[in-house]
């Protein structure tokens, strides 16, 4: 008796391993799956500005990024004790200027650097709901709790989706023509939007995504979205808030996406970095015993030999 029903998945190419350079943009699932990177210790590089729900965030940051451009004290403003950036999450905000000034532009210039090498960049599409600052007819990546009298709430159509992604696109290609791109929409509903809402959101982005694939031949969909809504139908699959997709349910997509996207020999490995953080993690009864002392040792021995093979990966 089958009691789920299973998104089918073909095996990608150009395989992930740990000679690839991996970049990871967007809504919340792409730091899901890019923690599940960094700890497994591949070569990648996460949301440097926070993470960006909307696709007009997304091209708004690879286009300062790729054309090398710089923030100033006029792009930075004062609220709540703290300046903010409206192109990067509040998690950048900041009470020293100078120190989100820095933020900011380290951050354009290590995606400038990383996706010169990349192989593959990964982009997460959260919602097409978007908030316009009414004051600088502006759209912007994060509000940072100025009030709501302020913005325009608006939601890009499909045609406007499929623009930004196209600008998206040609800004990666300009510099690295070869690179995979990987486009997901997240399971994340967005339900303060309305539920019938976040379903039109969701339609817009599948949508626009489908339409960028079917003419750019490095560049593909994995379904998450749709692995989280038919494979994993089951409120126990959420988080508290029936919302957001339970470390079950992450775990989940993410060994879908590992038998989609991740090299044979590269699955070998991770199996010896996965032992080498449950060692780290491991706590001992006796930190002075022998027994201890010789587990360290081992433990040691297990890292020098992934060092030795991959001389970027540090624990």
């Amino acid at each position: 008796m089958n009691l789920q029903t299973n998104i089918p998945l073909k095996p990608q190419q150009p395989k992930i391993n740990y000679d690839s350079n991996l970049v990871l943009l967007g809504s919340c699932f792409a730091e899901n799956i890019g923690e599940k990177f960094s700890y497994f210790k591949y070569k990648s590089l996460v949301n440097p500005f926070g993470i960006l729900f909307h696709p007009k965030a997304i091209e708004t940051f690879l286009w300062m990024a790729t054309q090398q451009e710089k923030y100033t004290e006029t792009d930075l403003f004062f609220h709540n004790e703290r300046w903010h950036c409206f192109d990067a999450h509040s998690k950048l905000s900041h009470p020293d200027q100078k120190t989100v000034l820095n933020t900011l532009n380290q951050g354009l210039d290590h995606t400038y650097n990383d996706m010169l090498s990349a192989t593959h960049i990964c982009i997460t599409l959260g919602t097409a709901w978007v908030y316009r600052l009414q004051a600088l007819d502006m759209i912007v990546a994060n509000c940072h709790k100025i009030p709501q009298k302020e913005f325009s709430k608006e939601i890009l159509s499909v045609a406007e989706v499929v623009q930004c992604l196209q600008n998206s696109v040609g800004l990666i290609r300009s510099f690295n023509p070869d690179v995979q791109i990987i486009f997901t929409v997240s399971p994340v509903r967005h339900s303060k939007d309305g539920f019938v809402e976040n379903n039109r959101s969701k339609s817009h982005l599948i949508a626009a995504i489908h339409q960028i694939i079917s003419v750019d031949q490095n560049s593909t969909y994995f379904p998450s979205y749709e692995i989280m809504m038919d494979e994993l139908r089951d409120y126990r699959f959420y988080k508290e808030d029936m919302i957001h997709p339970s470390s079950l349910a992450i775990d989940y997509i993410w060994e879908r996406f590992k038998q989609t996207w991740i090299d044979e020999n590269a699955l070998l490995t991770m199996d010896k970095v996965n032992e080498i953080q449950n060692g780290i993690a491991h706590r001992p009864f006796n930190p002075d015993s022998d027994q201890h002392h010789q587990f360290l040792q081992k433990l040691e021995q297990k890292k020098l030999q992934i060092q030795q093979q991959y001389s970027f990966i540090k624990f």
